[in-house]
């Protein structure tokens, strides 16, 4: 079996992302075994869970921009938010998730390149945010997700994938919850594996074929 640092890839979620696709399409990938989906934008992620409400076993992961007047809805919706950047967003999505659900699962989006247009808490902050995190009753923390800067020179880019071990390393020996690092699309495979990934998100490579 091939292995990742020693974890099984049985083990290795794969998220299809299926920003900008169709119902239909979506469809097909649970007919050939795919539960578990990301959603990128509020508006277009909803009519999807609506129109694929019958299917039980799906799960639904936000894995886009949050904007606070949006946290409700998301809240409402999915199982799991990967992005969570600030404390703001924590608080209002623990405020809204509805207290017949189990606590939303979450990750904690690390901007590990540190880039001004990137979203995530940079590295100095991601205690702070993560100790709030978790004492909050209706939030799960997971995790943290990440994505480095794929265009980086290969050593600079290499540094920051071993930054993000670290970093999720750190979080499960402080927190008993935490056993998800969500790193890798279909540009970064190789290298996120080796960084201990057991969380990949793919679009292109599913439906771009």
């Amino acid at each position: 079996m091939i292995k990742n640092n020693n974890l099984p890839l049985k083990k290795i979620k794969i998220i299809a992302v299926t920003k900008n696709q169709n119902i239909n399409v979506i469809k097909k990938a649970i007919s050939i075994g795919i539960k578990e989906f990301g959603e990128n934008y509020i508006q277009e992620s909803i009519v999807k869970i609506q129109a694929l409400k019958n299917y039980k076993n799906i799960i639904w992961h936000f894995i886009g921009k949050i904007q606070s007047k949006k946290t409700k809805i998301i809240a409402q919706n999915f199982h799991w938010c990967q992005t969570i950047d600030r404390e703001k967003i924590a608080i209002l999505l623990n405020k809204y998730r509805p207290k017949n659900l189990p606590p939303i699962n979450v990750l904690i989006q690390i901007n590990i390149s540190e880039e001004k247009n990137k979203n995530g808490v940079y590295i100095k902050d991601y205690k702070k945010l993560a100790e709030s995190i978790y004492l909050m009753p209706h939030l799960n923390l997971r995790g943290i997700m990440a994505m480095p800067a794929i265009n980086k020179n290969s050593i600079d880019n290499s540094i920051q994938y071993k930054q993000i071990k670290t970093i999720f390393e750190k979080l499960k020996k402080r927190y008993i919850s935490v056993d998800t690092l969500s790193l890798g699309t279909s540009f970064d495979i190789k290298k996120s594996l080796i960084a201990t990934s057991n969380m990949i998100r793919i679009g292109r490579d599913i439906f771009d074929k």
